[in-house]
C-alpha cells in the first residue's frame, strides 16, 4: 500500500510528465529518460507505441523511437557511413576527427590494434594512430644516430636537444669538435 499526504495524493511525487504533462505519482509508475520524468506508460515509441522504459530507445527532434523503428524504418536520420569500409553503421558510432566509424573498423594505422577506448592521435596524413605507433611513425630522427627520438617507457612524450636546427637524443647530443 502506498502512503499518502494529507491531499490524499501519494508521497512519491516526481514532477509532470514529459508527455501528457500530468503529474507522475507513484513508486514504479514513473521513469526517467533525456532528463526528463515519463508516466512509464507515457514513454513509448511515437511508432509502434512500445514500451520503452528500459530499452535501447533514440530521440530525433524531439520525437522518441524503439530501436527497430529506428533502423528500419526510414525515420532515422542520414546514415552514418563508416570512413574505413564505407559501409552503413547500424550500430554504435565511433568518431575521430569528424569521421564515423564502426569499433571494428577503428583500429590503429599500422598495428592495427583496437582503438575503441584506447588513446589515439590522427597525424597529418588523416590516419588514426596508436600512440605509441605514432611516435614510431611521426618522430623526428636524431641527427647524430639517426634513430627515431621516442618517448622512455611509461612516458608520452619524447625528450630532444635542439641545436642549429638539428634534433637529438639527450644521450646523443655532445661537441663534435676534437680539441688539441
Amino acid at each position: 500500500m502506498e502512503e499518502m499526504d494529507t491531499s490524499g495524493r501519494s508521497k512519491f511525487y516526481f514532477g509532470n510528465c514529459a508527455k501528457c504533462s500530468e503529474e507522475v505519482h507513484g513508486a514504479g509508475k514513473a521513469c526517467r529518460a533525456m532528463g526528463q520524468i515519463f508516466h512509464e506508460t507515457c514513454f513509448t515509441c511515437c511508432v509502434c507505441s512500445q514500451r520503452l522504459q528500459g530499452k535501447p530507445f533514440y530521440s530525433v527532434t524531439g520525437m522518441i523511437y524503439c530501436e527497430e523503428d529506428f533502423l528500419h524504418s526510414g525515420v532515422h536520420p542520414s546514415p552514418e557511413v563508416c570512413y574505413s569500409c564505407g559501409q552503413l553503421i547500424e550500430d554504435m558510432v565511433l568518431q575521430a576527427h569528424g569521421k564515423s566509424y564502426h569499433s571494428a573498423c577503428f583500429h590503429c594505422a599500422v598495428c592495427r590494434r583496437s582503438l575503441e577506448n584506447v588513446p589515439f592521435t590522427v597525424g597529418t596524413d588523416t590516419k588514426v594512430y596508436c600512440v605509441s605507433d605514432y611516435h614510431k611513425v611521426k618522430a623526428t630522427c636524431c641527427a647524430a644516430c639517426n634513430k627515431p627520438i621516442l618517448p622512455t617507457e611509461g612516458c608520452t612524450e619524447s625528450i630532444r636537444v635542439v641545436s642549429f636546427n638539428k634534433n637529438y637524443h639527450a644521450d646523443c647530443y655532445g661537441c663534435d669538435v676534437d680539441f688539441v
